[in-house]
Order: structure tokens, then sequence, then C-alpha cells
């Protein structure tokens, strides 16, 4: 058999055809396959991220009520001491008081016997 047999073409036509069928085939099933694959993968990725945003997000509003009561009761501990404070130095201011008035009636008493005597 020759080249120039019709019959030789007609075969090389249809096992070109039935080649390049066969390869359409493969590459749309395997674009098909891709797609699905990164869908799949995108729905995991999504829900994973979603539950990493929850862990999260109660982990930092945890964080933050706890420091939210620490920083609470530390205001109302430095209230506290400040109140204390201000209540220690408001007895001294007054006993300072009375002393410095106490003071002013001795030193007016040595004026009136200085003064007297002259």
């Amino acid at each position: 058999m020759t080249m120039n047999e019709p019959q030789v073409w007609t075969l090389i036509g249809v096992f070109g055809a039935a080649l390049l069928g066969g390869f359409t085939l493969v590459t749309t099933h395997f674009g098909r396959v891709v797609r699905a694959e990164i869908g799949r993968l995108e729905g995991t990725l999504t829900g994973k991220i979603e539950a990493l945003d929850g862990r999260l997000s109660g982990q930092i509003e945890a964080l933050d009520g706890k420091l939210s009561g620490q920083i609470e009761a530390l205001d109302g501990k430095l209230s506290g001491q400040i109140e204390a404070l201000d209540a220690h130095l408001n007895g001294r201011i007054d006993i300072l008081d009375h002393r410095f008035d106490a003071l002013d009636k001795e030193v007016s008493n040595l004026a009136t016997k200085v003064w007297r005597s002259s």
C-alpha cells in the first residue's frame, strides 16, 4: 500500500480526528476536575478561616474582659489608697493648723507680757 491511496488518507484523518477528540475530552475533563478541586479547597479554607476568626474574636473578647476587670480592680485599689492618703494628709494638716493656732496664742501671750512689762 502506498501513501497515495485514499484509504490511507482516510485512516490518517480518522486517527487524527480521534486523537484530537480524545485530547479535547481529556482537557475538558481535567479542567472540570481542577475547578471542582479549587472550589472544594476554597470552601475548606473559608471554613477554617471563619473558625479561626471566631476563635480569635473569642480570645480577644476574653482578654478584653480580663484586662477591663484588672483595670477596674486597680482603679478601685488606687482610689482607695488615694482617699486614705488624702484623709491622712488632711489629718496632718488639721494637726499643724491646731499647732499653729496654739503657737499663735503663745506668741500673743508673750507679746502681751513683754509690752505690759515695758
